[in-house]
Formats: structure tokens, sequence, C-alpha cells
């Protein structure tokens, strides 16, 4: 593969280059690593790229790559959101396949565009909502499919942090707080869009009307930091979506909990090789990951033997693993791609837009 993005002192661009070389199927061997041709070079230096191969301009890169016979066969974008367009659509005109960090871009007529454009090209295109690359993660979705539940009536999904409490100048990804870098959300966009996909990756389910509260807490912030959303999905069923930047002492609380007729279940990204299912006669069963228990899918995507953890890492690189099938011709039916993207950033759209004109319900429209 080639990256786009993911340069010296970004947070992101090692991890998609871990999480794409754990399983031996992709190797990164080019990339533009940052606008600043310098600082590309000296991300393909920490890389351990071929000097030649980290170059100083997209346009520069693509040209080379696809004239090589041993070139890139696709590529990972893992720039700020306001650059996900343009660099997809470049490397998709240019005939790669294209892996995307999320959100899927930075406004919502920026993903109708994308989404054009990738049906145009019949090409490949994933973006990487991580969490639905959780083996108990898909575990819950096929067990609610399956009916575990009975019919969902109740979703609950939260993602607490809480490293933008205070100014953000300084920090990792301080660009998350700039509109014209990010997009107009801010919380919303980051972490939100975590939790709304997560929401209905995991129940099969699509919002149909949301209503929200999003504000900018910390004073002079331009983006939301703190966000409440009502969800009402299209068999009826209720939902409330939690996210917040703001909320000193947490980490990365990611946790989701659907309620049924006859069940609920409950799984948390703090603690992710633990699934527990509630049944209506008050028994709670507790779901380990590498055991027997586990679904075909969720197995597949387990790589050690119960009681030894996996994590982040191993989640983004079932996504990875996912995507190289992709490539190859094969089919990768769970893997977030531009249907998911534009859904999520319709949901972003609405629920700016809906917050701040305080519209009540509001259907959510792509």
């Amino acid at each position: 593969m080639a990256m786009i993005g993911g340069g010296p002192g970004a947070f992101i661009g090692p991890v998609h280059r871990i999480a794409a070389e754990l399983d031996r199927e992709i190797e990164l061997v080019a990339g533009v690593f940052s606008s600043d041709p310098a600082r590309s070079r000296a991300g393909g230096e920490a890389y351990g790229l071929d000097p030649a191969r980290a170059y100083g301009s997209l346009a520069e890169m693509l040209a080379a790559e696809t004239a090589r016979p041993d070139g890139a066969q696709f590529v990972a974008v893992v720039t700020p959101n306001h650059d996900h367009l343009p660099s997809a659509r470049a490397a998709l005109a240019a005939g790669l396949p294209v892996i995307s960090d999320k959100p899927m871009t930075a406004t919502l007529d920026e993903a109708r565009e994308l989404a054009a454009v990738v049906e145009a090209s019949a090409l490949p295109f994933a973006l990487t909502y991580t969490y639905s690359g959780y083996p108990l993660v898909r575990e819950a979705r096929a067990r609610i499919a399956a009916g575990a539940l009975g019919k969902v009536r109740k979703v609950v999904v939260e993602y607490p942090q809480g490293w933008l409490a205070g100014p953000a100048e300084g920090k990792q990804a301080e660009w998350r707080v700039d509109p014209a870098r990010a997009g107009a959300g801010g919380c919303i966009g980051d972490i939100g869009v975590h939790a709304f996909q997560l929401a209905e990756f995991v129940t099969g389910l699509h919002v149909t009307e949301l209503l929200a509260d999003l504000g900018a807490v910390v004073p002079g912030r331009q983006l939301d930091d703190d966000c409440s959303v009502l969800l009402r999905f299209n068999n009826g069923a209720r939902g409330v979506m939690l996210a917040s930047q703001i909320e000193v002492g947490e980490l990365n609380g990611l946790r989701i909990r659907v309620y049924g007729e006859t069940g609920g279940l409950a799984w948390k990204q703090e603690e992710p090789n633990t699934l527990t299912l509630h049944h209506l006669d008050g028994r709670s069963e507790v779901i380990r990951a590498g055991t027997g228990l586990l679904g075909p899918d969720a197995a597949r995507r387990t790589r050690t033997p119960g009681g030894h953890p996996e994590g982040y890492l191993e989640a983004f690189a079932n996504l990875y693993r996912d995507f190289a099938e992709l490539v190859r011709g094969g089919s990768a039916p769970l893997l977030p791609g531009a249907a998911q993207g534009l859904r999520s950033m319709a949901f972003i759209d609405t629920a700016v837009r809906a917050s701040a004109a305080r519209a009540g319900w509001t259907p959510l429209s792509i």
C-alpha cells in the first residue's frame, strides 16, 4: 500500500501501518506523508522506506507508483478530514482502491461527491470504523441478527473522553477543533460518528430521526465538544447517543447496550474481550473472546486463545484483512464502505444543523 498523511508526529499513521502489516498480507511501500516535502521524506525514513518512494506531492506519488511494475496496489488516506475527498478522488482516478480514515469527508456535500466517484470507479473503497472490527462486536451483531434479543427496543451507545477538557493547543490532533480542517462537527464528527456507526452496525437497524443537543463547553471553542442525541430507528426502537471530550478522567470509554423483547447485551471498548448477554429469566451469560462459543465470523477474526487479550490494533487489522480480500477480488460484506460513510456524514450534518436551530426531532436524510 501507499499512504497519504501519517507523517512525523501523527498518531494514526503508525496505527494504520501496524494494522495493515499485522497479518503479513500487506506491506507499506510508498507514501506522501506530509504536504511539506521535507517532512514527507522524514516520514518515509521513519517508516524505513526506500527514500525514492517518499514523495513530495500526491500527484508525484500517483504518477510514479502507477508507472512502476511493483507499484502500490491501493492507497490509505490518513489525513485530516478536509483532505479526504481530494486524496481519495485522486487515487481512485489513478485506478487505485482506497481505504480511508473516518469520517468519510469534512462535509455531507463532499461525501455525496465522493460516493459518486466511488460508484463510477467500481474500485474497492472502505472506511476504518475500527470498532466494527472487534470480534465480539461482530459476535454481538450476529446474535442480534439471529434473534437472540428478540425485536430490538432500545439502544444506548456512549463514547466519553476527557482529553479536550482544557485547551487543545499543543496537543496531538489539534486540527480536530479547527472547522477549516475538521468540518462542521467537532466531537460529533470525531467520536460521535463512531458511536452512531457502531449502533447501526451492531443492531442492523437504521436511524430515521434524531433530536440533537450539541455544545462547545470550553470557552472560545468553535466546534462542539459535548453531545447528546436521541435516536429513533426504522423498526420503532428508541436510542440515545452520548459523546463527549470534556469528561475529565475518561479515556476511550466507548460502550454499547442493546435491549430487546427477550434479552439484552453489553460491550465496552476498554474491556473488548467480554460480551455480556442478559436473558429475560434473569440469567446473564458472559461470552469471552478466543473461546469455542463464538460464531464463524468472530472466530475467524480472533488470533489468540482465550485469556490472551486482543484489542484496538487487532480490530484495526481485521478491517485491513477484509480490505485485502476486496482488493484481491473477494468479498467483505461487513467492511464499512461508501454507503456507511454517507450515512455517517448525514448523521453529523443533521445533528449539527438541528442542534443549532433547536429543531427538535429531525429526519435523518441522505
